[in-house]
């Protein structure tokens, strides 16, 4: 018994030699960053700033980030719930927000600083309960290992309903292995690790996974991941999501989520594609008015036969390219398919209708093709003489 309490006394005393030691390294970088101007802290770049003329590398700029948030802001212990997607500009000034807003900080400066950064959501466990409110922290690359940063709870923590500031350096720079056992994300693929646990086995407490037959190459997804599209992203997201579990509302509330933005993203390419083929479309019967204008004039001013076949042949690239624009579209909406169809319809009839006049054109020019070059001077030196 007594082995058993020495060794627990030893374990805890590491402990706090450990957070001591990171504490105490972290320190002129502390200092340094409580010397910034006020002026320079009510702006992402403004902060970024600072720490680039200050600091070097890149642990030291993490940390710079870190210790100003923690202890610049507060926790918005009021609206924790409450959906205010504020503004970097708008944290700072308000100098309060939720986890959301202490990573959206944290990312923003860590970009500006060339830090490689991904913002991370999920829930949490504290000791043997688990927090099934949505949480978020950051992923960041240094020195080629990925370390995760809780930038909210290392600021301090919710005491009786009430938000009390207290560095912990426990949430600063911590591998994915320890970091698992207190934070999980949706996403597997933010455990940083080849073999990531279920949100079950979360729940149970269990922090490395037993199954080893389950490898998951996270680095060539993440690789992956970032050569990906919005839309391919989010669809990505998704499957991973469901193949780690489902052992909560708020897992299904995320997939909720996500196969909405899916959809949203689906909307909005679809708009902007449909957009440029009406804009592509339009362009076409600009230039085909101004073709029947030419050709009511008698085709004057004199134009060479491969220049008037070169305006009807500009305007069929145009209507083909908005075709091929429309033909883009997948998983449209009801509302746009009105209008998709419309434009399909219109197209249709405009390219017959260029078929047909390219077809008298042709006619035109064979049996004028003697002749046309002194009509249009003719028709010049009279239009000149009135």
């Amino acid at each position: 018994m007594m082995k058993k309490l020495l060794l627990l006394f030893l374990l805890i005393g590491l402990s706090v030699l450990i957070k001591a030691q990171k504490s105490k390294k972290f320190l002129r970088v502390d200092k340094t960053m409580h010397l910034i101007p006020d002026s320079s802290t009510y702006s992402t770049q403004g902060i970024a700033g600072y720490i680039n003329t200050e600091f070097f590398n890149q642990k030291d700029k993490a940390r710079a980030i870190f210790i100003w948030i923690a202890e610049n802001i507060n926790y918005d212990y009021e609206n924790m719930y409450a959906d205010l997607n504020m503004t970097s500009d708008e944290i700072l000034k308000s100098r309060k927000g939720i986890c959301r807003d202490f990573t959206q900080l944290f990312s923003e400066i860590a970009f500006s600083v060339g830090i490689k950064t991904h913002t991370i959501t999920g829930y949490t466990r504290k000791k043997k309960l688990v927090d099934y409110n949505m949480h978020s922290w950051c992923g960041l690359y240094i020195d080629s290992v990925w370390y995760l940063i809780d930038p909210t709870w290392g600021a301090g923590s919710i005491i009786d309903d009430h938000y009390t500031r207290k560095i912990n350096n426990d949430y600063f720079m911590v591998r994915p292995d320890r970091f698992i056992k207190s934070h999980i994300p949706f996403d597997p693929l933010w455990q940083f690790s080849n073999y990531p646990i279920t949100k079950k086995e979360f729940q149970k407490g269990i922090s490395k996974s037993n199954n080893d037959e389950a490898f998951f190459n996270f680095m060539d997804t993440l690789s992956v991941y970032e050569k990906q599209t919005e839309i391919e992203r989010l669809i990505s997201i998704c499957s991973r999501t469901k193949s780690n579990g489902i052992s909560s509302y708020l897992d299904y509330d995320k997939i909720r989520h996500l196969n909405s933005e899916i959809k949203d993203s689906y909307n909005n390419r679809n708009i902007k594609q449909y957009n440029l083929a009406l804009k592509n479309f339009n362009e076409g019967i600009i230039l085909s008015n101004e073709y029947i204008d030419y050709q009511n004039k008698y085709y004057i001013p004199y134009k060479s036969d491969e220049d008037i076949i070169k305006m009807l042949d500009e305007i069929e690239q145009l209507f083909n390219l908005s075709l091929s624009q429309l033909k883009l579209i997948k998983n449209i909406s009801s509302n746009l398919k009105i209008n998709i169809d419309h434009l399909y319809m219109s197209i249709d009839i405009s390219l017959n209708d260029l078929n047909d006049t390219k077809m008298k054109l042709e006619k035109y020019l064979k049996i004028a093709k003697d002749y046309r070059k002194s009509l249009s001077l003719s028709k010049e030196l009279k239009s000149t003489n009135k």
